[in-house]
């Protein structure tokens, strides 16, 4: 059985972009980058990537033109969708190791609660091997984010008691016109606390949000069925995130 990496885009603090970060680079891996992936959806009770591809299939099934691409997209690349499980955060590694079971994975992505009060959700994220944890120039968020890894570090990293073996911040929803003295502030915070940010920065772009239509009539980004549209994907940063992380993780 192959073993592949455990990764989680974790954080704390809703409307960080954690869910889309997910989905957006495990699909890019999946449909470009030719790796296979599967995601634990263990974000209970909302289950927002279980629910996406949920749209996703009521819309493929409702439009011709979707279920077409479908077809020729997976008969291009020699499989179908990546699976998608719903998981209390407590369950979330049995069902991981039932997953690699059935078939060979590169990489399980997690998508884990919003909280480290759940006792389920500590011991999940003590068995990843990386940790990306997006960060906003929002003093609520960047301290939320801030709060997150110092709890990560305290009571997982420098107790030893976990496998990960990386955790990094990703500066998320950047507007490049409207830097902020923030940037510098938290910078240098995640400096002093030992840790990183990846150089990827991704920028605010309402992109990030368009699904596909029932319509099927304008091109899609965020999507678990498909890779993100090429059109779109200029200046998203999307290849350049996922690039730098399996230079990260060795893939």
């Amino acid at each position: 059985m192959k073993e592949p990496k455990f990764i989680a885009f974790s954080t704390q603090k809703g409307g960080a972009g954690k869910t889309t970060l997910t989905v957006l680079v495990a699909s890019y891996l999946h449909y470009v980058k030719g790796l296979n992936v599967g995601i634990v959806d263990c974000d209970y009770p909302q289950f927002s990537i279980s629910d996406m591809r949920s749209r996703d299939e009521e819309n493929i099934k409702e439009d011709e033109s979707l279920a077409k691409q479908c077809v020729e997209l997976y008969k291009k690349i020699g499989k179908r969708a990546y699976p998608i499980v719903e998981s209390r955060p407590e369950q979330a590694m049995e069902l991981a190791m039932t997953m690699m079971k059935q078939q060979d994975f590169d990489i399980i992505f997690f998508d884990l609660p919003g909280t480290l009060n759940n006792k389920g959700a500590v011991s999940t994220i003590a068995h990843m091997d990386y940790v990306f944890c997006p960060i906003t120039a929002d003093r609520v968020v960047a301290q939320s984010s801030l709060t997150f890894a110092n709890l990560i570090n305290d009571k997982l990293i420098t107790t030893g008691k976990t496998n990960i073996k990386g955790f990094y911040f990703i500066w998320n929803m950047v507007d490049a016109r409207e830097k902020t003295p923030l940037y510098d502030v938290y910078e240098r915070i995640i400096h002093e606390m030992g840790l990183s940010a990846l150089e990827t920065e991704i920028p605010d772009s309402k992109r990030f949000r368009r699904e596909a239509d029932k319509e099927g009539k304008r091109p899609m980004f965020r999507s678990t069925m498909f890779p993100p549209d090429r059109t779109l994907i200029k200046g998203s940063c999307v290849k350049e995130l996922t690039d730098e992380i399996l230079d990260i993780i060795k893939l």
